[in-house]
């Protein structure tokens, strides 16, 4: 192994937005030139939550591809593969569940915030609590160096940590400890002006039609304070402006836009429509490449299949250590 290796995942939950993709993708395209890098599908994390409704999950995956392969996830550079695909992931997942203290996970922060706020699924299954060993094995069966997250998720990867330490300290040194690497995501507001989610049905999408983003754009939250056109506004507490200028605009637009707002020489209109020919014009070649491939929806399949292929061969190379290690081979 020549380079650093990372892994990275996310939950199939169909077409992406910005948030996804100013959050996520974008670090990806950067990663994919500096490490060897394996991303994946987490399809059996979705069934943690979505364990009643998985019907949606095979056409979610599809859409979650199609929208990496259209931003630049290049195939040729990383391994992308789907994680029910690699079944040495759930053989490390038991074995990992072994040794793993029940108060470990009772403690994890993400596990207690879900139960609480999460009221219309029951969440108390083995599944939803064991989640962090199950992301565990997806992270150390390939012996990955780094894990790219935000600081909020930093204590996700402090649990993996402690769970390959204690393997390691029990059967030898079968596995580096993942390292996290904090990445700079930016918090991308929606039309609401809360975090940008589906389910506060306030994104906008890899896939919107131009149209549609400009109605999205145009209806968004500012300055609740500036009420009327004459009145003088705050950029620093405007959702669009902190999100949309200073993604999309230069340092004389952002200048141009700061004073407009604060002099009421601007409308919060006028301010939107500055930005929407720059956003769509990031979208373009992004939409353009998702056509082609959809124009020849093997090729996903053809690249998940080999994905998982690769990571396969991988993975059951550790299998066959970790077994060894353990004495069951």
């Amino acid at each position: 192994m020549t380079k650093g290796r990372v892994l990275s995942g996310m939950r199939p939950t169909g077409r992406l937005h910005l948030g996804h993709y100013r959050g996520v993708l974008t670090n990806w395209l950067k990663l994919q030139t500096e490490y060897e890098c394996f991303f994946f599908v987490a399809d059996w994390h979705a069934l943690t939550t979505d364990y009643e409704s998985p019907k949606g999950i095979r056409e979610n995956v599809r859409e979650m591809v199609l929208d990496w392969l259209s931003v630049g996830i290049d195939p040729a550079k990383t391994t992308i593969f789907r994680q029910s695909h690699v079944k040495e992931h759930a053989e490390l997942y038991v074995l990992l569940g072994m040794i793993t203290p029940l108060s470990w996970l009772e403690r994890n922060p993400t596990y207690k915030e879900q139960l609480a706020e999460i009221r219309d699924k029951d969440l108390h299954n083995l599944g939803f609590l064991g989640y962090p060993v199950l992301q565990t094995a997806d992270i150390i069966i390939y012996k990955a160096n780094k894990v790219p997250v935000g600081v909020d998720q930093a204590p996700h990867i402090e649990i993996s940590r402690e769970i390959t330490r204690r393997f390691n300290n029990f059967y030898g040194p079968v596995f580096p400890e993942p390292e996290t690497l904090l990445t700079q995501v930016p918090k991308i507001l929606g039309t609401d002006g809360r975090k940008m989610s589906k389910s506060y049905n306030n994104a906008i999408f890899l896939t919107d039609e131009p149209k549609a983003v400009e109605q999205k754009i145009l209806q968004m939250v500012t300055d609740t304070a500036r009420k009327r056109r004459t009145d003088p506004g705050n950029p620093d507490v405007c959702p669009f402006f902190i999100t949309y200028h200073n993604l999309y605009s230069g340092p004389d637009d952002i200048a141009w836009a700061r004073e407009g707002c604060t002099t009421a020489s601007i409308g919060c209109t006028e301010c939107k429509r500055s930005v929407i020919p720059k956003l769509l014009a990031d979208l373009e070649p992004i939409q353009a490449r998702r056509r082609e491939y959809e124009r020849a929806p093997e090729i996903v399949d053809a690249i998940l299949k080999d994905g998982s292929r690769r990571a396969h061969e991988v993975a059951n190379a550790t299998m066959h250590e970790v077994r060894r290690a353990i004495g069951l081979e």
